[in-house]
């Protein structure tokens, strides 16, 4: 192997979690892996000369673009609150046109996404940003396919990263790559990070979408389900609620919101699944029936589908590391596994939504 040179673009307003958390990662492995296969750090931006992170932070680069016209073999682009809305930033694009994606992987960190898209380099490609974010950037770069649940992606030599500290994730796969996932541990067990974060980033985002205008159909059947989780809740008694014909009702939602009525009910009785799991000691038996679910399998099997986790693991990832919740996860756990032997492969198709 030889050295790894490392450029991280950074821009005024830049996240400042964006820049150390994947450089950190990289530093960390230097230490772990021989002087002639270590990481070679370069920060680039337009200018050389002192900017403000988002959160006050100065920072200046190493190289500016001009002095930057060489080949790297990582080259990322770290995000920053305000970088959606940015015009488009020429001597940017040029440097990604031209030297970015003469890397042998290329990518962003957050919203550094949408740097990446006014450069034309998402179009045709999958990637994904913070989740808060996504469905704008979808928006934006139609030609992109924006994944919004993943932490990190990786399609081609085209590397992106959900928001902030997802950017450690991201270094830490590329260290893996690099190295072997041995050295991306002991990267992570130095920054007291996880290797590899089970679940999307949709675990973090409000899963409800926002309520439509007090008074419409939509309105009063979203207050409704909200009211009555552990009603079977049947299409027809929506539309009766809504006052219009279940075809009707549909229509609403798929117009107005996107989804389907049963999609609603779903994203509903996982939202309060999530507020107990965070805020109670409740049992997943009992918690399951609360918030509508056949039992605690099924809701597990829905947690899996929609989250990439277990309601247990759930709470352990958002419960506070005491002694009594670490006793309330270990029994959450050995209770899934348990009902999991007895229920055997659960159909989705059992799962207790009826709308």
């Amino acid at each position: 192997m030889a050295r790894h040179s490392v450029a991280l673009v950074i821009h005024n307003g830049v996240q400042a979690l964006d820049v150390a958390g994947p450089l950190d990662v990289f530093s960390e492995a230097n230490s772990f892996v021989s002087p002639q296969d270590g990481y070679d750090i370069t920060v680039v931006a337009a200018e050389k000369r002192p900017m403000r992170a988002s959160n006050g932070m100065g920072m200046t680069a190493d190289l500016d673009f001009g002095e930057a016209s060489i080949r790297f073999d990582t080259a990322l682009v770290a995000g920053g609150p305000g970088l959606p809305d940015r015009p488009k930033d020429k001597a940017m694009n040029a440097w990604l046109n031209n030297w970015g994606t003469g890397a042998g992987r290329y990518g962003s960190i957050c919203t550094g996404a949408f740097a990446l898209g006014q450069a034309g380099l998402l179009d045709g490609r999958a990637a994904t940003t913070h989740w808060q974010n996504a469905p704008r950037l979808a928006a934006m770069f139609p030609q992109a396919r924006v994944e919004h649940d993943r932490i990190y992606l990786r399609d081609g030599p085209l590397v992106t990263s959900a928001g902030v500290t997802a950017g450690i994730d991201l270094a830490l796969a590329l260290v893996a790559e690099d190295h072997g996932p041995a050295v991306a541990l002991s990267c992570a067990k130095r920054l007291v990070v996880v290797a590899q974060r089970q679940g999307g980033q949709s675990q973090f985002s409000p899963y409800l979408l926002p309520l439509t205008a007090p008074g419409s159909p939509l309105a009063r059947v979203q207050a409704y389900v909200r009211e009555n989780l552990k009603d079977p809740l049947h299409v027809d008694r929506l539309a009766e609620i809504a006052g219009v014909s279940p075809r009707s009702l549909a229509r609403l939602f798929t117009t107005e919101l996107g989804i389907t009525p049963h999609e609603f009910v779903e994203r509903a009785r996982v939202d309060y699944a999530r507020n107990l799991l965070e805020a109670t000691n409740l049992p997943l038996k009992v918690l399951a029936y609360e918030c509508g679910f056949g039992g605690a399998e099924q809701m597990r099997v829905v947690f899996q589908r929609r989250l990439g986790i277990s309601p247990a693991i759930y709470r352990g990832n958002f419960r506070p590391a005491d002694q009594d919740a670490a006793a309330l996860i270990a029994s959450d756990c050995r209770a899934e596994r348990s009902d999991a032997k007895l229920a055997g492969l659960v159909s989705l198709n059992d799962v207790a939504l009826t709308a």
